[in-house]
């Protein structure tokens, strides 16, 4: 049996409809788990992909000591062999946790997953995603991150599996949450863009995003920015694209005024094809391009916006 960690706002994730797209593969019986807040309305479309939905909205799920312990908790209920969770920011917090409760090797960042006789085998990206590993661990019960944008989302089943209500024993954990703040855009999330348009600092300045926000606008596109551009104010840190902010790999990403440091390439290297716009002819980010504009953004990049304007209409 695999349990799936399931995230969710208003309905399922992206992030979990890939994780279960994984279990599915894997061929196995699904549990997926809904824990916290809004899980029962989000729990009818679970069932679509799971044989058996479990849902906890206790009050005290909050922060990742709970939800670990609830994990953990389940997992033993449903006498799973495999918890899978999302590698996103909230999925790495609680996943180590659930698996030291497990006493189970924990595997990091998968980017394919295969069943062998007792465990699971995995591959993910090392050294900035120059290279991908090969990992097996064989025990009673293994936990891996699934990471985000690598997997196909999961196909609904013909037949909704069973929801069930559980109540868990929890203790206050410590962690109280006050308050939380939600970033509102009319944009696509940036992980789950098909089409990502992302500025660095040869924008020049923080009003030139501008740019970058109206090609995003007509391409119904997530905008990013490099840590350069974050770290210097001009972007909010959720936009952050690399090594140590979000990882995208959309069907299509666009690289304006962005060098292509490793650190950012190590997080978008693996997009399906990449343009890049650029003055400098030698700028790293031409060595993983399949298109390259050499010249002045600034001229450019209003060039290509009323292109894609004119495509659109």
């Amino acid at each position: 049996m695999i349990l799936v960690v399931c995230e969710f706002d208003t309905k399922l994730k992206k992030s979990a409809l890939e994780v279960l797209g994984a279990a599915q593969r894997l061929n196995d019986g699904i549990t997926a788990v809904l824990l916290g807040a809004g899980a029962s309305a989000v729990a009818p479309e679970a069932a679509l992909y799971a044989d058996q939905v479990l849902v906890c909205e206790d009050a005290l799920l909050e922060g990742a000591k709970n939800m670990a312990q609830a994990v953990a908790d389940l997992s033993e209920q449903a006498e799973a062999n495999l918890v899978l969770i999302s590698g996103s920011r909230g999925g790495r917090e609680v996943a180590p946790r659930v698996a030291v409760r497990l006493n189970a090797p924990y595997l990091e960042d998968a980017i394919a997953l295969e069943g062998i006789e007792g465990g699971l085998r995995i591959q993910h990206y090392a050294y900035l995603a120059r290279v991908t590993e090969t990992l097996e661990a064989v025990a009673p019960v293994v936990v891996a991150t699934v990471k985000p944008n690598t997997q196909a989302v999961g196909s609904p089943k013909a037949n909704a599996g069973d929801v069930y209500d559980v109540e868990l024993e929890l203790s206050p954990s410590g962690v109280k949450v006050l308050g939380r703040v939600v970033e509102k855009s009319s944009r696509v999330a940036l992980t789950e863009a098909s089409v990502v348009v992302t500025g660095g600092r040869g924008l020049g300045a923080p009003e030139n995003f501008a740019l970058i926000e109206s090609l995003a606008d007509v391409l119904g596109a997530g905008v990013g920015a490099t840590r350069a551009a974050v770290d210097a104010g001009w972007r909010p840190y959720g936009e952050q694209v690399g090594q140590t902010g979000k990882t995208v790999q959309p069907n299509a990403y666009i690289a304006v005024g962005v060098s292509g440091a490793v650190q950012h390439l190590s997080g978008m290297g693996k997009s399906k094809n990449i343009v890049a716009i650029n003055k400098d002819a030698e700028a790293p980010i031409f060595k993983v391009a399949d298109y390259g504009i050499v010249g002045d953004l600034h001229a450019i990049m209003p060039a290509l916006i009323e292109a894609a304007k004119k495509l659109k209409d």
